[in-house]
């Protein structure tokens, strides 16, 4: 069964698109935490954190130039921002199609304060 990303990515549920590539999609959260918070997703499905295998190390690169390059383009890459990626039950995974929160737009506080 085809994960909400891949849905989405295959535009069968609908979201607002930031920036998108033939490998990664970069999405607005449709519950934000900050006033800037985006889900960095590949298009490839991989589950979770510990299914990244050696052949992914590619699309992991692109991925995280992807987050430089639209930090740069929303002129949040000097002020900072936070990159959070949640695996399995106990770190509060939710949908199982690896992915990456960027949120910014204001001071963050300790992860756990």
């Amino acid at each position: 069964m085809a994960s909400l990303f891949t849905k989405i990515i295959n535009r069968e549920i609908p979201a607002t698109i930031v920036m998108e590539n033939d490998n990664i999609i970069i999405i607005n959260d449709i519950q934000p935490v900050a006033p800037i918070h985006l889900l960095i997703i590949p298009k490839k499905e991989i589950p979770t954190l510990n299914d990244i295998s050696e052949e992914d190390g590619k699309l992991l690169l692109e991925i995280f130039l992807g987050i430089g390059k639209i930090t740069k383009e929303l002129g949040i890459s000097e002020q900072g921002y936070r990159i959070v990626a949640n695996c399995n039950d106990f770190g509060g995974q939710e949908v199982f199609h690896l992915h990456f929160h960027l949120i910014a737009g204001e001071k963050m506080g300790p992860i756990r304060g």
